[in-house]
C-alpha cells in the first residue's frame, strides 16, 4: 500500500469513528512550541474527571476536597507518555530515583476566557512547568497559555505569569489528591518550577516514551493492511 493510500484510509477512519483523545488525536505539527491538549476539567468543576484509558470517555475520578478547584484548564497532551525518558530527566535534575507515572503528560492552560466544560481540544503554547514527584513517580505538570488568548496569549516564559497565579497552581497540585474522609497521607512535592526550554524537553521526551510504549499507530495500520489490495479499499 502506498503512503498516499494509507493516509487516505487513516483520514477515512477519522471521519467514521470518534478518535480516542489519547491515541487518536495528533499533538500537532508545531510541537513542542504549540501543542494540542485534551481538557478533562475546568475551574468550575468540583469533581475531578479523567479520561478512561480503555474507552476514551471521561470518568469521575474523585470529588475535589472542600473548595479546592483547579485554577486553570487541566488535561493532558495526546500521544505522550511518562516513562523511562521522563524518569531519567527527572532523576538528572533531582538526584532521585523515580519512575514515570505511566500516564500521558499533564498540562494546565491559562486563559482569561471562562470555559464551562471539559472534553474539548485546545491549542496552547507551553511556557514552563512543575517538576512534581508523586510518591516514587515523576508527574510533571506543564504550564501553558491558550493560543490567541488576549491576556495570556503573548506569554513566552513562566516568569511572565503573575506569582499569585503560579502559587495557586502549586497549591492545587500539592493538595488535589487529598480525598474527603481519607486519613492516608498523600506524598506529593514540587521540586522545581522550570521555564519554557525545559518544558519543551519534557514534552519531547514524553513523545519518545509514547512511541516506545505504543508505537506509530499510522505505521501499525499500514502494516496491518500492507498485503491487502488497494483496489478493494477504493484507494
Amino acid at each position: 500500500m502506498s503512503f498516499d493510500s494509507s493516509e487516505k484510509l487513516w483520514k477515512l477512519l477519522g471521519l467514521m469513528l470518534k478518535s480516542h483523545p489519547w491515541h487518536g488525536v495528533p499533538i500537532g505539527d508545531d510541537a513542542p512550541e504549540i501543542v494540542t491538549s485534551f481538557i478533562e476539567i475546568v475551574p468550575t468543576d468540583t469533581i475531578k474527571y479523567e479520561v478512561d484509558k480503555d474507552t476514551g470517555f471521561l470518568k469521575v475520578d474523585r470529588p475535589q476536597r472542600f473548595s479546592n478547584v483547579c485554577p486553570a484548564l487541566y488535561g493532558f497532551i495526546p500521544q505522550t507518555y511518562c516513562g523511562d525518558q521522563i524518569a531519567e530527566f527527572c532523576n538528572q535534575k533531582t538526584n532521585l530515583e523515580v519512575e514515570g507515572d505511566g500516564d500521558p503528560l499533564d498540562i494546565c492552560i491559562l486563559s482569561e476566557k471562562q470555559i464551562t466544560h471539559g472534553n474539548i481540544l485546545v491549542q496552547c503554547r507551553p511556557i514552563g512547568g512543575f517538576r512534581m514527584i508523586d510518591g516514587n513517580e515523576a508527574d510533571d505538570k506543564i504550564i501553558a497559555v491558550m493560543k490567541g488568548d488576549l491576556v495570556y496569549g503573548n506569554y513566552r516564559s513562566i516568569n511572565d505569569v503573575p506569582q499569585i497565579v503560579v502559587d495557586r497552581l502549586r497549591h492545587y497540585f500539592l493538595t488535589y489528591k487529598q480525598i474527603p474522609g481519607d486519613q492516608k497521607k498523600v506524598t506529593c512535592e514540587i521540586t522545581h518550577t522550570y521555564d519554557q526550554d525545559e518544558a519543551f524537553e519534557v514534552i519531547k521526551r514524553s513523545q519518545e516514551d509514547y512511541y516506545t510504549k505504543h508505537g506509530d499507530l499510522r505505521g501499525l495500520l499500514k502494516n496491518m493492511i500492507r498485503f491487502g489490495d488497494d483496489s478493494e479499499l477504493g484507494l
